[in-house]
């Protein structure tokens, strides 16, 4: 009898000390989470900046209003992007290099042409790092045991960023 009862104490520090373990994990990687998604917003900021001032460029160098409103389309595209609420944010990014598609680079000077590569490639790191801290998260947090003991409190799963990374002009329909 005595043996059952050590066994089944055993049993349930054992099992306590895995939801110890297991909580502080899900949190690290929740405050993971959090931290690219700052860096992934801070990326898409980045962006828009620099094509505001593509959009300043071409602004000077327009000459009849269809250019002209070209230009004042990609800026508004570029401030709408920066402004989004997060659940919209993708839409708006999408939009943006539909946008930004639609101007040729031979449009751009060639200091812009390098910012902006520089800038849409840490957009690219940042959303990979970013749905990887995703992926991890939601691996642990979606574990049977882990929803049963509510180990990540009630707080929702973070959901993945999905942009198109850079955008053809064949690919803009």
């Amino acid at each position: 009898m005595a043996a059952w009862i050590v066994l089944a104490v055993v049993a349930v520090l054992a099992l306590a000390g895995w939801a110890y373990h297991t909580a502080n994990r899900l949190d690290r990687l929740n405050v993971r989470v959090d931290l690219a998604r700052k860096s992934l917003e801070s990326s898409l900021d980045r962006r828009a900046v620099v094509v505001r001032a593509i959009a300043a460029e071409m602004d000077a160098a327009a000459t009849t209003d269809d250019e002209k409103a070209a230009v004042r389309d990609l800026a508004a595209l570029a401030d709408r992007a920066e402004r989004a609420a997060p659940e919209t944010r993708e839409d708006a990014e999408n939009a943006l290099s539909v946008g930004l598609a639609r101007t040729g680079a031979h449009q751009r000077s060639q200091a812009l042409v390098v910012e902006l590569a520089d800038a849409e490639t840490r957009v690219m790191m940042a959303r990979r790092f970013y749905n990887d801290a995703v992926r991890d998260t939601r691996a642990l947090g979606e574990r049977r045991l882990v929803r049963w003991l509510r180990l990540g409190g009630r707080a929702p799963l973070p959901t993945y960023f999905e942009i198109i990374e850079r955008v053809t002009p064949e690919r803009q329909k």
